[in-house]
This record gives structure tokens, sequence and C-alpha cells, in this order.
């Protein structure tokens, strides 16, 4: 019998590949785990009645009691139960995929709580100062409902701001920070480009799924920039991921 295959549900666009972070954190992990899998296109209105339909648990709770589903998310028809597993929540996924399929380790022993709170800095601090310049270009490479949907929705504006250069500079700040911290791990303990010192972790591919976001929404005005900053620490950590970037 053939080995059951993972679906991971992602959202359309025009780009040639994929371009949501947040999907591209699990996908490098299916990746690099080498673990069979499906991807499964969903327009942003769509998305809930999808997840409600495969009894996908809501990402979070609204404080009106509504639920929120968001993506990623999987289905994984695991053999050894009878009932497929489904999940979302980027961080919940990464988890269950780590315990479920221990091969190719991406929390090493005793990482854990240290990995959850880079991950947390990049999710809720790092990526912060991109979202006014990447949300509006992001909403552009959407199809025309999934734009639409989208306009109700956002975090932000969705014109792009004209002071793009002062908020890029903001960007820049926050990955001069970042790269004085790994390299603490240059030298003997690592190589200064990884999290963890040698080997590529959950938090290189949550630091990486925003390379890639940039790399796929801005490559002239966002990437051709970024992969140089920092003596070219970013285009040394992309390419140190780049063969995980399949699409399946």
């Amino acid at each position: 019998m053939s080995q059951p295959m993972i679906v991971l549900y992602d959202v359309p666009s025009d780009v040639p590949q994929p371009w949501a972070p947040n999907i591209w954190r699990i996908r490098l992990i299916l990746n690099y785990k080498r673990l069979p899998y499906r991807t499964c296109w969903v327009e942003f209105p769509d998305v809930e009645q999808t997840l409600r339909a495969i009894n996908a648990p809501p990402t979070s709770v609204r404080s009106d009691g509504r639920h929120v589903y968001t993506l990623p998310a999987i289905l994984d028809p695991i053999r050894s139960s009878r009932q497929p597993v489904v999940l979302s929540n980027q961080n919940i996924i990464a988890e269950y995929l780590e315990c479920t399929y221990p091969a190719r380790q991406v929390f090493p022993e005793g990482s854990r709580a240290l990995q959850s709170l880079f991950v947390h800095y990049i999710s809720d601090i790092f990526v912060k100062p991109l979202l006014p310049i990447m949300v509006p270009l992001s909403h552009q490479r959407l199809p025309e409902r999934s734009q639409t949907h989208f306009r109700s929705r956002s975090p932000v504006p969705l014109t792009v701001p004209p002071e793009r250069e002062q908020l890029w500079k903001v960007v820049q700040d926050q990955f001069d920070f970042l790269a004085g911290i790994l390299e603490k791990n240059s030298g003997m303990d690592g190589d200064g480009v990884v999290a963890m010192g040698h080997e590529l972790t959950y938090a290189d591919f949550a630091v990486c799924s925003v390379l890639i976001w940039i790399e796929k929404v801005a490559p002239h005005e966002g990437w051709a920039r970024v992969r140089h900053w920092n003596s070219g620490r970013w285009g040394r950590l992309w390419e140190k991921c780049q063969g995980y970037m399949d699409v399946f």
C-alpha cells in the first residue's frame, strides 16, 4: 500500500509559487522531514467553509465567541488512527509533525521552549514593520474573489504607503537586531546563520518563511536589498533552506 499523503491547505495567487509565510513554515517542515503531501488550494472566502467541512478546529475564538478559521491547516490520514488528524495553527501543526514524525528533528532535544520564544518574537515583533509594505503587495497578488474578501479583514491599509523607504529602514533595524543575536553563534558555537548553531530547525523556518514572502511578493523592491543586508546573512539562510522549497 502507498503511504498516506498529508494535505496542506494554502491560498492561491498569481505568483509562480505560494507566498504566505505562516503556510511556508509548514511546507518547509514537510519537505525537510520528507513527508509525502499535496497542496489543496483554497481561496480566502472559502477557508471557513472548507475547514469546517473537514472538522478542523478553529484557529482562535473572538471575544464575542465566534470561531475564526485561518490557514495553514493540514489533514493527515495517519494509519495508526481510524480518523484523520485535522489541525490548524502553524505552531500546533509544527509540534504535531515533530511528535508524529520524529525523524529529521526540527525541535532538537531541550530546544522547544527557547524555539517557541524565538518564533513568538518573529511573529509578533520582527515581522511587524513589514506589514504596511507587504500586506498591500500580497493583496494585489490574490485572485479577485480573495481580494474582495481580504479587504474587509485586512489588519493594515491596503494602499502601498508612499514613505516606503522610511518603512524599509525600520524593517532593516529589525533585521540588524536579529543578525546581532545570531552572530553570537559564530565561530566554534555555530555558523552564525541558523538559530541553533549548525542544523536547521523550526526557528530558521520561521525566519526563512518571511524571506520567501519578500522574495515572492517583492522580488525587486524587497528581496534585492534584504538578501544583501548584514553581509549577505539572509541570502545565505535562504540558500540553506532552498532545498526544502518544493511545492507539491
